[in-house]
């Protein structure tokens, strides 16, 4: 029977330092759905049991806890109001508001609005967290601004402001980088004494299914700076800087990885440009890849004959001379079957 000889941190250590680890680290997105699902097919009480169950490398990530004033039911601390949408096999949260969306001046948007500072956090209950999880890599803090920002000033004219408003931009995205630097900064000064973060997730969503979503142009003006300063963050504690894009970032990955960005995920294959074996020739020695087992088709519609084969294709092309982290290229949703999810988990394990 096959054995483990390192810890789940220690594997993430080795790939990220481009060493040979005693097999290929797997990870875990799905959502809270298929998390009960798999706990409940596997007779697991907690979600680390069913890791551990199926070999998998789970990060932790430890997160300070909310102490500010008392928040309207369903708003979160930038007033956001969220409502839950059912679509018959889960539910997720959707904003309903956009508290910014009618001010067309910086001067408006200060005069009228409060910004969350990481003082309403209290990051004194860190090092406790991670008590039993000392063996786990730990995802420590992390951005992703523009998300937020689109649900401030509501998406269609978020998009508009990149032309028409780019003032309000720098502003509100310097205000949220700076929680973000505050909020991750004050995180790694929380660890444990012999813990040290593994990596920071600093991501943006640039590119769709056949293009990127915003110009190179704007994303280098209004995103980058902030990026590189959190990718600069990461490094200076020894951490990895974590980048998640989905769909077709071929235009400015270049770009992001001479920013700094350490890890790429999820690798969405199927979209247009993201060629895996293009990706490895281009990339294979400057990032580390994680993801890259599809859920647009092969695992909710695939059989488990076909999610095996892919884990193993990526293997081949990603786990060339290292470099891979096994995972799937977002959330796994509800209608992927158990037996497709096995199929992944117990593939990675038995040939990586």
């Amino acid at each position: 029977m096959k054995t483990d000889s390192m810890t789940p941190k220690e594997r993430w250590q080795a790939v990220l330092n481009r060493k040979v680890p005693d097999r290929t680290p797997m990870d875990y997105w799905a959502t809270p759905e298929v998390t009960k699902s798999l706990m409940s097919a596997l007779n697991t009480e907690t979600e680390y049991q069913l890791f551990q169950k199926l070999h998998i490398d789970r990060p932790f990530s430890p997160t300070p806890v909310y102490i500010g004033p008392d928040l309207q039911p369903n708003t979160d601390v930038f007033g956001l109001i969220s409502k839950t949408v059912d679509y018959g096999t889960g539910v997720y949260q959707e904003s309903v508001n956009a508290p910014l969306s009618e001010y067309t001046s910086v001067e408006e948007i200060d005069m009228n609005y409060q910004w969350p500072e990481s003082d309403l956090w209290d990051f004194s209950t860190i090092a406790g967290q991670i008590k039993g999880f000392e063996a786990y890599p730990i995802k420590a803090g992390g951005s992703e601004p523009f998300l937020t920002y689109k649900n401030l000033r509501g998406e269609e004219q978020a998009m508009i402001d990149l032309v028409l408003y780019p003032e309000i931009v720098h502003y509100c995205l310097g205000k949220l980088f700076d929680l973000a630097y505050d909020t991750t900064l004050r995180i790694y000064e929380s660890l444990p004494p012999g813990i040290a973060p593994t990596f920071t997730y600093v991501a943006e969503d640039l590119g769709g299914q056949k293009n990127l979503m915003y110009s190179p142009r704007h994303i280098k003006t209004f995103l980058f700076p902030g990026m590189r300063k959190m990718i600069e963050l990461a490094h200076s504690a020894g951490a990895k800087a974590f980048h998640h894009d989905d769909g077709n970032i071929t235009k400015i990955l270049p770009d992001l990885v001479a920013l700094g960005i350490d890890i790429l995920n999820p690798i969405q294959w199927r979209a247009e440009g993201m060629d895996r074996e293009s990706l490895k020739d281009l990339y294979g020695e400057s990032i580390i890849f994680h993801g890259a087992v599809d859920n647009q088709y092969t695992l909710p519609f695939g059989t488990p004959e076909e999610v095996r084969n892919e884990v193993l294709e990526n293997l081949e092309i990603f786990g060339k001379d290292g470099g891979y982290i096994i995972a799937p290229c977002h959330n796994i949703q509800p209608n992927t079957s158990v037996e497709n999810i096995l199929a992944l988990y117990e593939t990675g394990y038995l040939y990586a």
